[in-house]
């Protein structure tokens, strides 16, 4: 796979869609005034989401994350000046280094592709070749990743922490299994991921 459609693989699953159109109104409502902290052993990044144009991807990213989903997983794939690329469950089993990457929550959701630009600060839903094939996996853009503009569902984008961004992108990394120069040297772990009210951030 080339650069852009290696990003992730995950399993698929029908039907998540029709479960999160329910309450249309209530998600916006709410997503309006919660934010993401993500705690990690490099420091700590707040994250805003965009629910205009991303509504269902926000609701699974806060859902994994208020159960305790993405707690003691990894940024397995960093490529400065590109992207830092986390929320795979088998990266919490160091033993399981060889499926990291291929990793999700044993469903997918449906692409939003919309108009905001991959750049620095920008989370995005990592995929496989499929573009309905997003489920946990997600990555950080750490420089100008426009290429990735309607290909990939941009959902929300830092707003403290840019610092802390930087330097997880400045790990050093070596060859990954497939030749790709991503796999960092040391383990940069999430320790949590928590959804709290934007008021409470200061």
């Amino acid at each position: 796979m080339n650069l852009l459609t290696k990003i992730g693989a995950v399993g698929l699953v029908l039907g998540l869609g029709v479960a999160f159109a329910a309450e249309p109104k209530e998600e916006k409502k709410s997503d309006a005034k919660e934010v993401a902290v993500i705690s990690t052993t490099e420091g700590e990044m707040v994250l805003e989401f965009w629910p205009d144009v991303a509504p269902k991807t926000v609701e699974n990213f806060k859902t994994l994350a208020k159960k305790g989903f993405y707690d003691s997983t990894a940024f397995h794939r960093i490529i400065k000046g590109f992207m830092i690329q986390g929320g795979d469950p088998n990266t919490k089993d160091p033993s399981k280094e060889d499926s990291y990457g291929t990793g999700g929550p044993g469903y997918s959701i449906p692409a939003e592709f919309n108009n905001k630009s991959h750049q620095f600060g920008v989370i995005s839903m990592a995929r496989s070749a499929d573009p309905n094939s997003a489920g946990s996996q997600f990555f950080l853009c750490n420089g100008d990743a426009s290429q990735l503009d309607h290909k990939y569902t941009a959902f929300g984008k830092l707003i403290k922490g840019d610092d802390v961004l930087k330097k997880i992108s400045d790990t050093p990394v070596v060859a990954s299994r497939g030749g790709e120069p991503s796999k960092p040297t040391k383990r940069v772990e999430i320790k949590s991921i928590k959804i709290v009210p934007a008021d409470s951030v200061k």
